[in-house]
């Protein structure tokens, strides 16, 4: 019995302390981590609003919920370059997490995959870019589409399909699509073509 006892405290110990360093190691890496993900969203949000002012892009939130983000030609705020919204789908083996912007017609002006963790060398290709381009192909298909209706080729889409990734352009589209369709019923005034 003296033994168990014994064990048992000894597990107690070892367990405290594993705890205790966990929790050093995440009050040490949080901030860092926040930081990221704030860079993340800055980046896409430039590259999903190209027409929109520097530091004119608004986050519209209820409450603590982010709804979407509203961007402005300049900093006057007067008039208004698009909207931008993540859209989230579920791909072969991840979250695809995709910054969408469309103008204020619902036309695509702007695309950026911030998180995926796809199958490298086929859902990966999602962001690959090629030699010569500075831009992801398989994005650039998005750019001028109606954002409501964007679906890949076997969904009868325009947006060519990757060979192997099919589920993975298909989490893209169809998160981007339903996203926009959220979108438009939110937003007085948006006129999705």
């Amino acid at each position: 019995m003296k033994e168990i006892i014994k064990l048992g405290l000894i597990l107690l110990l070892v367990t405290a302390i594993a705890g205790a360093a966990l929790s050093v190691v995440n009050n040490i890496t949080k901030p860092k981590i926040e930081e990221q993900k704030r860079l993340v969203t800055e980046r896409a949000l430039v590259a999903a609003l190209p027409t929109a002012g520097k530091n004119a892009i608004d986050a519209v939130k209820s409450g603590d919920t982010l709804k979407y983000y509203i961007g402005y030609k300049d900093t006057t705020r007067q008039e208004i370059a698009g909207y931008a919204f993540i859209a989230r789908g579920a791909g072969y083996s991840s979250i695809i997490e995709t910054m969408v912007g469309i103008d204020t017609t619902g036309t695509i002006i702007g695309i950026k995959i911030m998180q995926q963790v796809e199958t490298p060398g086929l859902g990966t290709k999602i962001e690959e870019i090629q030699y010569g381009d500075d831009f992801p192909w398989f994005q650039k298909n998005f750019l001028a589409l109606n954002a409501e209706t964007v679906a890949v080729d076997k969904d009868n889409g325009e947006i060519p399909s990757i060979t192997g990734a099919t589920i993975s352009s298909r989490a893209v589209a169809n998160s981007i699509s339903s996203g926009a369709k959220s979108l438009s019923q939110q937003i007085d005034g948006l006129k999705m073509k």
